[in-house]
C-alpha cells in the first residue's frame, strides 16, 4: 500500500545556511576567526565552510554588485541561525567575552525557558545565536515553550 502524497514529509538530516555577502573571501576569515569554522571549498565568488564534521555548514556567495537590493537589508529577512553550544553556562559567558575581545557586535542575551542564547551578527549584519540548552527532554521543551509563548526574556550573562 502507497503512502498519499499528502502525508510525505521529509527526514531532515541536517541543515546548512547559504548567505549573501558583500565579499565571501573576506568574511571568510572572520567566519573561521569567530565561529572557528574550516574553509573547505572556494570558487569565483563563493566560500564554503565546515564545523568540521560535514563538507559544508555554511557557505557565503558573493551578492550580485548591481542587485537592486544589494545594499537594502530589509525587515523581511533571516531573523538569526541558531548555533547550539555543548557546555555549561561558563561556556556560553567564555563565548560572550570572545565576541568582545574581538569586537563583534552583540546583540542581546534571552533566556528561553528552555535554554540561554547569546546573539551576535556578522560582518554583513547577519544574525547569529549561541544556544546553550538546559531542557533536554522535547516534549517538556515543547510544553514550556508553549505554556510561556516561546519567550525571549533579557537576562544578564557576565562575560568571562
Amino acid at each position: 500500500m502507497s503512502t498519499p502524497s499528502s502525508d510525505v514529509r521529509p527526514r531532515i538530516r541536517r541543515t546548512h545556511l547559504a548567505l549573501f555577502v558583500k565579499n565571501p573571501f573576506e568574511t571568510a576569515s572572520w567566519y573561521e576567526d569567530v565561529l572557528g569554522m574550516e574553509v573547505t571549498a572556494r570558487g569565483d565568488r563563493w566560500v564554503f565552510l565546515s564545523f568540521g564534521q560535514k563538507h559544508h555548514d555554511i557557505a557565503l556567495i558573493q551578492v550580485d554588485p548591481a542587485s537592486p537590493t544589494a545594499e537594502v537589508r530589509g525587515d523581511i529577512n533571516m531573523q538569526h541561525y541558531g548555533l547550539e553550544i555543548e557546555g555549561s553556562m561558563d561556556d556560553l559567558r567564555r563565548l560572550y567575552g570572545m565576541l568582545l575581545r574581538k569586537n563583534v557586535p552583540v546583540v542581546k542575551a534571552t533566556d528561553h525557558a528552555v535554554g540561554y542564547g547569546l546573539y551576535f551578527t556578522d560582518p554583513d549584519g547577519h544574525r547569529f545565536e549561541f544556544f546553550l540548552e538546559t531542557v533536554h527532554d522535547d516534549e517538556e521543551g515543547k510544553r514550556l515553550l508553549g505554556d510561556y509563548d516561546a519567550p525571549s526574556r533579557p537576562f544578564d550573562l557576565t562575560p568571562l
